[in-house]
C-alpha cells in the first residue's frame, strides 16, 4: 500500500531499540483519510472471509478497528487491559507483552462479545514479537469462534512474530513490511 509507505518514509520516525515513531498518523494523532484507505485495503483482502466482528487489543488499534469496520459493516470488540467494574459476567483472559511498554498484560473480553458462530478478523496497528496477536488469537479460540486471520498495518519483518504467528497457521495480512531499520533510513519488502 504505497500511500502507507510513503507517509511512514516521510513522518515516521526512528528511536532507540527498533522502536518506529508512526504517532502522528497513526496511534497519538490519526490520520482518518489515511484509515479509511487502510480500512479500503483490509476489506479488499479480506472479503470473501464473511467476517461477522473485528476484534483489537486497546489502545492503538482501536481507531483503525473502527475505521475498517465500516467497510466490513461489523461490531468492534476490543480487548481491555484491565478489569473494570462494568463488565458483567465471564471473560475471556489472556496475557500480552507489549514490545512498546516493556510490560505484561491480562487483556479480557466479556464472553458475551464473542461466540462460537462468529468469524473474527483481526485488526492492529504493529506486529513486531507477536505476543499481542497471539494473546487475541487465543480469545478467539477460548470463546470457540472461527479467526479467519488478522490485519496489521505495520509489522516489522526483521523480528520474529510474524514468523511465530504465520507458523502457527494465523493468516496474516500486512500492508507494510520493514526489513530494517536504522537511525537514519527504512527499507521495506
Amino acid at each position: 500500500m504505497q500511500l502507507l509507505l510513503d507517509r511512514i518514509k516521510r513522518d515516521g520516525k526512528i528511536r532507540k531499540g527498533n522502536v518506529l515513531k508512526v504517532d502522528s498518523f497513526l496511534n497519538h494523532q490519526m490520520d482518518i483519510k489515511l484509515f479509511s484507505a487502510i480500512g479500503e485495503e483490509f476489506q479488499r483482502r479480506f472479503a470473501d472471509e464473511h467476517i461477522t466482528k473485528i476484534l483489537t487489543i486497546e489502545a492503538s488499534g482501536i481507531g483503525i478497528a473502527c475505521i475498517t469496520a465500516q467497510f466490513f459493516d461489523v461490531p468492534v470488540v476490543f480487548a481491555k487491559k484491565q478489569q473494570s467494574k462494568n463488565i458483567d459476567g465471564g471473560v475471556y483472559t489472556s496475557k500480552v507483552e507489549s514490545f512498546t511498554h516493556g510490560r505484561v498484560y491480562d487483556i479480557i473480553v466479556a464472553k458475551e462479545y464473542l461466540a462460537p458462530e462468529d468469524r473474527v478478523l483481526i485488526i492492529d496497528d504493529f506486529l513486531a514479537n507477536g505476543s499481542a496477536l497471539l494473546g487475541l488469537s487465543q480469545l478467539v479460540l477460548d470463546s470457540g469462534a472461527t479467526l479467519v486471520g488478522a490485519g496489521i498495518v505495520i509489522e516489522k519483518g526483521f523480528q520474529t512474530g510474524g514468523e511465530l504467528v504465520r507458523g502457527r497457521g494465523i493468516r496474516v495480512e500486512s500492508l507494510a513490511v520493514i526489513d530494517s531499520m536504522t537511525e537514519n533510513s527504512i527499507s521495506f519488502r
